[in-house]
């Protein structure tokens, strides 16, 4: 069984780059403007954006919002390199508490019924 901060790495971090990238592009910025200010590479972003890295994970509108919100402060200045971290993080707590976590942990890998890995809620995959 793979612990939850696995998914985290591989799905969740992901997701939330991809949408960013996305909501970034839909502000009018340019794939080289997006990588140099999420400090990936352009290939990377092409990637996120045309869905071939960090897609699987439907969001909620909450998380989304949260997604946009941070986009649009970035586009705007308002948000720097600086805020990308501690905004992920907060972007990947609510995950945690909305559960989305445990559910991508079970889509994901094999998940005994008496699981209590994820940080959800409840604290309960099964």
């Amino acid at each position: 069984m793979k612990p939850p901060c696995e998914m985290v790495v591989w799905y969740v971090i992901p997701t939330i780059r991809s949408e960013l990238a996305k909501e970034l592009l839909k502000l009018g910025m340019k794939q080289k403007e997006i990588s140099k200010l999420l400090d990936i590479t352009q290939p990377a972003v092409s990637q996120y954006i045309s869905d071939k890295r960090g897609h699987g994970i439907k969001f909620n509108d909450h998380i989304m919002a949260m997604i946009k919100e941070f986009a649009h402060d970035l586009k705007e200045e308002t948000a720097t390199q600086q805020d990308i971290i501690p905004r992920t993080c907060k972007i990947c707590k609510m995950i945690k508490t909305e559960d989305i976590l445990c559910q991508i942990h079970k889509e994901k890998d094999k998940i005994p019924a008496d699981c209590t890995a994820c940080m959800g809620s409840d604290a309960n995959c099964s």
